[in-house]
């Protein structure tokens, strides 16, 4: 077997983890609650100091934050879901995820790996960010990027996968195309025909991970496609987990919880978030992707690059934490 060969990376599912976890752990330990507390907004930059100009050389660490663009909006809350992979190391999926507690939603967007930063480095994609400063400066990048800062973060490891799966008693997922791909050299076998199945978590795992079968065919969007199947299945575990007759699953949660997330925020705003998700319910947590071209390059390499007019629409209709708009010039966004 080709060591070399186009793989479903591991890390793809990471991210669907993270926002798994979180709806696993916080709903149920919402449910048990006997404290819960508001995440606090980490103090921003201050107004009146001197902010650096934009036409700087874009890319190191710090040159540019996140604009200041005067009050937030109250009980509305930005963390970066991310997954970290020990054995392979490093994070190549994100996801964004904005609680807005006056409307009764939850937004998340995913951020495709191969998004084109602006930055100095010679590879620019999100997913080298890592490797340049670990999940701080992905956070970083992230923050520059959109225009919005990043309040607080979660990130988990993919082995808590396959356990959160299974504590929930495993998930009812349609899926969408036929799977069959195998990998020797990972001992990696996917072998699903479309159509309603309930997955265990091992299951739910291979169908995040797949990226095409052994005749190379796979989601005619290609990673776009990926990302929708990966946003099916968090809805699906969103409407798994926020069941009441889960609430006896909590004690094995927070034990995979604690084993396997890290995160800045304390249990009581974990259990604020879980009951946020459970007077929302699924069908107010919704999913979106940043609009882009997959298929774009820049300098010869390829990359996600992103719409920018596109982009600024979607995260001020549902990510920016600010009551004034943010423009073009808040953003960090490289045009070729």
């Amino acid at each position: 077997m080709n060591r070399h060969k186009r793989h479903t990376s591991p890390l793809q599912a990471v991210a669907v983890v993270a926002v798994s976890a979180l709806f696993v752990l916080t709903a149920l330990v919402g449910l048990y609650k006997c404290f819960s507390e508001e995440p606090l907004v980490p103090a921003g930059p201050d107004p009146s100091a001197d902010t650096p100009d934009a036409s700087q050389e874009p890319g190191r660490s710090g040159e540019r934050a996140a604009p200041v663009l005067g009050s937030r909006k109250e009980h509305f809350h930005t963390i970066l879901l991310g997954g970290l992979d020990d054995e392979n190391g490093g994070s190549d999926t994100n996801l964004l995820l904005a609680v807005d507690s006056d409307n009764g939603v939850m937004n998340v967007v995913s951020l495709p790996r191969d998004t084109l930063l602006n930055v100095s480095w010679s590879v620019k994609k999100l997913n080298n960010a890592y490797h340049h400063g670990g999940f701080t400066q992905t956070m970083e990048e992230v923050s520059k990027l959109l225009g919005i800062p990043i309040d607080h973060y979660v990130t988990v490891d993919l082995r808590a996968f396959v356990e959160l799966v299974d504590a929930i008693g495993g998930v009812d997922f349609d899926i969408p195309v036929n799977m069959d791909y195998d990998d020797d050299y990972q001992d990696l076998h996917i072998h699903f025909d479309a159509g309603p199945r309930h997955l265990s978590g091992q299951e739910a795992l291979e169908v995040v991970r797949w990226r095409q079968n052994n005749d190379g065919a796979g989601y005619a969007t290609a990673d776009i496609g990926r990302i929708d199947t990966q946003q099916a299945f968090l809805k699906a575990v969103a409407k798994q987990t926020l069941q009441l007759s889960n609430m006896d699953k909590v004690g094995d949660m927070a034990a995979i919880f604690q084993e396997w997330v890290k995160t800045d925020l304390k249990l009581s705003n974990l259990i604020w978030v879980g009951e946020q998700a459970l007077k929302m319910g699924p069908d107010n947590i919704f999913f979106h992707t940043l609009p882009g071209d997959g298929a774009g390059f820049y300098k010869g390499g390829s990359y996600y690059i992103l719409d920018p007019e596109g982009t600024l629409e979607l995260i001020n209709t549902h990510f920016n934490p600010y009551r004034e708009d943010l423009t073009l010039d808040d953003m960090y966004i490289l045009v070729p």
